[in-house]
């Protein structure tokens, strides 16, 4: 099936499709343990209800009317509770305040009681959002037998991780009532925002106050991450006030935010650490220190970040008392493990310890050590970096929270929505659920900048972060039925599994994710010391800043053995596209469209490593290039094959382009805005050909005979 081109930004109209039309099987039966809803039913919820928990029961009325063809009636009830024990064909909505006995059972803020018996459904919830996730699991029920079947059951559910926070996948810091509304159903209980100043974000102004109230409407948390400049060192006699007008004026004006994340990189200050330069990275450098080795404050666990911490999370606290200030330590795993934990037996434990899951691990593949310094599916994790922060923090009883990126993308490849490898984000969920058992771990960043989609992933991380959740075997082969049918159900497990492999095959070097793989086929071949400038757009976070377009290695003699790796890797990803294709030829009509941007997603993949390995083959020709006194004969030879490789990718980023003309959300990313649309390929392709017409010939023009 060939999708009709789309315009740049048109997948935003399907992120904000939360309940998809239409979704009822015409074909399937109930079983005799199951109930079937139908236009006779209806909603009801005690009059007292609030108005979130209204909201609540109208969009499962909507979802019954949009997904399944199903009207029914919303009615406030003036005895809601004992209607919920004696009327028929009723589903009844309420928390513990509303059907008190139902509710005994219920000891944590969003678990939920589903009851369904043949004559009414009731949902109780710990708490009002409680009663919303009781709901959204009802639709997640109906949306995996794709029919208004409901089987009967009394089920109590908990939420393991809270709080489970994301960033927008609408776009950086943007958050409309639908994406919103998504992001609840996922069972994701509190979004990011970058924060400047009041009101300010680092691409422009944002009501934050209209975030948190339009959050909260849905049941969600609003976290704050620092973007703000600390710039006076807490023994500085002006701090106390400087903070106050900072932090205090921002905790003071938005009192109801949940939390705030402090980062190295973001929250540095001018330590006194003498480990340190003792100065912000982008700040002029001081006479006679421009040979200075010694890290920045935000790259190093200095001494006196516990001094910093405790006076602006005093001056936040006198406005929220209850405000989460959440400290991660992602900028300083490289240090050693004495110098790290030293820190962390310093820290208030009043606060949060963010330790991210899978980094500064040194993993080996092939022959070759890489240390992994930024997110990756590719190793499940923990890392020693985890695993050493964790247990001083479990043993100090300090909230730990992780940077998991269980979103469902990683900084493995940079524009697309989600990693479609669900056996191995099970290895990661599997790998999170042991360290909340061995060390208290109770809260997730679920993604960074590159923000959240909704996927069969999220459908599959969601049963594994709430108890009670259905088998993973047994839940991922419904929904491989329900979206390839019956008879392509195989074929469909066995493309996930070719891609769940491939992850592994995957070496999450610096220069890679930095480089090739952060936007794929649109990635620059440039020639020598050619320099380039990538048509990014002004208003993006990041744009083409995050991106390296002078490939280099950090281990050259490695190169030939990550080429054999991503090889690998590229034929288990081509041929899961192929065995997906046989399966799409048993899919329903009904879920066509769906399958096939998976496939466009996992051929994209395929040709996002394609590019990797070129520009891998480049980086080694260039090296003879830049070689002593080469042969001749070597660089001719050289020359030619560059020549080769450059058509290659050519041909290669040509073919990228029907992929994202047919999904315009490949080739995005919500930092960097379009990065590897048409326009940014032919840029690419124009580029590469000039260097084959141009460049290449005067060069080898050049040679001394």
């Amino acid at each position: 099936m060939k999708l009709a081109a789309e315009h740049n930004y048109a997948f935003r109209r399907r992120l904000n499709q939360v309940h998809l039309p239409d979704r009822r099987n015409p074909h399937a039966q109930p079983t005799a343990e199951e109930i079937v809803l139908d236009n006779t039913w209806t909603i009801i919820l005690a009059s007292e209800a609030s108005d979130y928990l209204f909201r609540v029961a109208q969009d499962l009325q909507d979802y019954l009317a949009v997904s399944m063809g199903i009207a029914v009636k919303v009615i406030r009830h003036d005895h809601a509770a004992e209607a919920a024990d004696t009327d028929s064909r009723v589903i009844a909505i309420g928390a513990r305040d509303d059907f008190s006995e139902r509710g005994r059972r219920l000891r944590k803020s969003r678990a939920f009681r589903l009851q369904v018996t043949p004559e009414r459904i009731v949902i109780t919830g710990y708490d009002e959002r409680g009663a919303a996730q009781g709901c959204y699991r009802l639709e997640d029920i109906m949306n995996l037998r794709e029919a208004p079947f409901i089987p009967v059951q009394d089920k109590v559910r908990e939420p393991i991780f809270a709080p489970r926070m994301t960033h927008s996948g609408w776009g950086i810091d943007n958050f409309p009532d639908q994406h919103l509304n998504a992001i609840a159903h996922a069972g994701i209980d509190a979004i990011l925002v970058f924060v400047k100043d009041i009101n300010m974000t680092n691409t422009g102004h944002l009501d934050f106050a209209n975030l948190i109230d339009r959050a909260e409407a849905f049941g969600l948390d609003v976290y704050f991450y620092s973007y703000m400049k600390s710039r006076k060192h807490p023994d500085d006699p002006e701090a106390e006030a400087f903070y106050e007008n900072m932090y205090g004026k921002l905790i003071k004006t938005f009192p109801r935010v949940k939390g705030i994340v402090f980062v190295g990189e973001s929250c540095e200050f001018p330590s006194k650490d003498e480990r340190t330069k003792g100065r912000l990275r982008l700040d002029p450098v001081p006479p006679g220190q421009e040979n200075d080795k010694r890290p920045f404050p935000g790259w190093w666990p200095c001494r006196d970040y516990p001094q910093w911490l405790n006076l602006v999370k005093g001056i936040m606290r006198k406005y929220n008392p209850d405000l989460d200030v959440v400290f991660w330590t992602y900028n300083w795993g490289w240090a050693p493990a004495q110098d790290r934990i030293a820190l962390i037996n310093s820290l208030p434990t009043d606060i949060s310890l963010e330790v991210t899951f899978e980094m500064f691990e040194n993993i080996v593949k092939n022959g070759i050590t890489t240390r992994c310094v930024d997110y990756t599916a590719s190793f499940v994790g923990p890392g020693t970096y985890f695993r050493t922060e964790a247990e001083a923090a479990s043993a100090r009883k300090i909230p730990l929270y992780a940077m998991s990126n269980t979103g469902g993308v990683t900084w493995d490849f940079g524009v697309i929505p989600y990693q479609p490898i669900p056996y191995q984000w099970k290895r990661r969920w599997d790998a999170l659920l042991q360290a909340h058992r061995d060390w208290g771990l109770v809260g997730l960043m679920e993604c960074h900048h590159f923000g959240w989609w909704p996927s069969f992933i999220s459908e599959l991380s969601k049963e594994a972060y709430w108890t009670g959740g259905d088998d993973f075997d047994s839940h991922i082969r419904r929904i491989a039925e329900r979206d390839f049918g019956q008879e392509g159900a195989d074929d469909a497990l066995r493309a996930w599994e070719l891609w769940s492999d491939a992850a592994n095959d995957y070496v999450p070097t610096n220069e890679d994710q930095y480089g090739p793989f952060r936007i794929g086929p649109s990635y620059p071949f440039l020639f020598l010391d050619q320099e380039v400038t990538f048509p990014d757009v002004p208003y993006a976070h990041f744009g083409a800043r995050i991106m390296k377009p002078k490939y280099r290695s950090h281990a050259p003699a490695d190169v030939p053995a990550e080429i054999v790796l991503l090889t690998r890797m590229e034929k288990k990803m081509q041929k899961g596209v192929q065995t997906l294709k046989r399966a799409i030829r048993f899919t329903p009509p009904r879920r066509r469209e769906y399958a096939t941007r998976m496939i466009l997603l996992g051929s994209f993949m395929a040709k996002s490593i394609r590019t990797t390995i070129h520009a891998k083959q480049w980086f080694l020709c260039s090296q003879v290039l830049r070689a002593e006194n080469p042969k001749r004969e070597d660089v001719l030879a050289t020359l030619d094959e560059m020549v080769v490789i450059a058509n290659r990718e050519i041909a290669n980023a040509k073919q990228t382009i029907p992929l994202v003309e047919q999904d315009s959300r490949l080739g995005w990313e919500p930092s960097m805005e379009y990065m590897t649309d048409k326009s940014r390929l032919e840029w690419k392709i124009a580029q590469v050909t000039e260097v084959i017409n141009e460049l290449i010939p005067q060069y080898r023009k050049n040679l001394a005979p």
